[in-house]
């Protein structure tokens, strides 16, 4: 498997792996692919954050990280959201997903970025440390089940004190 940023050239058959994986997921498609395409046309886009994994000569996986900010009454702190991560139902269960995590992470780091947040699938995420953001007094700004709206600090620390409502970018609305 080969990992790396993403190319104009990969767009389209990466919209078409997103439509694929989502189409055969447990809450179906959800415009996935179109919220990565306004995402791209963000100004804090950020081309490091978009990765894309090889196997057989395609694509079979995909992940992008955007900035969200956790907001109180008095501060605002940077960091990111992964939405999506997708990998074609056929390559599933290989080790995909996880690679294109850890390297996003990676990524992350190296950008300085203080945490990660997630909306996904309570049994997945948390092997690789993502707790409920509840642990540390962090809300989405929608209704959603706390076990499936997470956090990972990517740097140790930097979540304490921290507290607020997860702001997405003007693409999420």
């Amino acid at each position: 498997m080969i990992i790396k940023t993403i190319n104009l050239e990969d767009y389209k058959e990466v919209a078409e792996l997103i439509r694929e994986s989502f189409s055969q997921s447990e809450h179906g498609y959800g415009n996935e692919a179109e919220l990565v395409d306004k995402i791209r046309n963000e100004e804090g886009y950020i081309k490091d954050l978009e990765i894309v994994a090889f196997e057989d000569g395609k694509i079979t996986g995909h992940g992008l990280l955007s900035e969200v900010s956790i907001v109180n009454q008095s501060q605002s702190f940077k960091g990111l959201v992964l939405a999506p991560l997708d990998v074609l139902p056929a390559y599933q269960g290989k080790g995909i997903g996880a690679a294109i995590l850890l390297e996003l992470e990676k990524r992350a780091k190296i950008l300085d970025y203080s945490f990660i947040s997630i909306l996904g699938h309570e049994s997945y995420y948390p092997r690789f440390g993502y707790v409920p953001a509840s642990q540390y007094q962090i809300q989405a700004p929608f209704e959603v089940p706390d076990q499936n709206f997470m956090i990972k600090e990517l740097i140790d620390g930097r979540l304490e004190g921290k507290s607020g409502v997860i702001q997405y970018s003007e693409a999420f609305n």
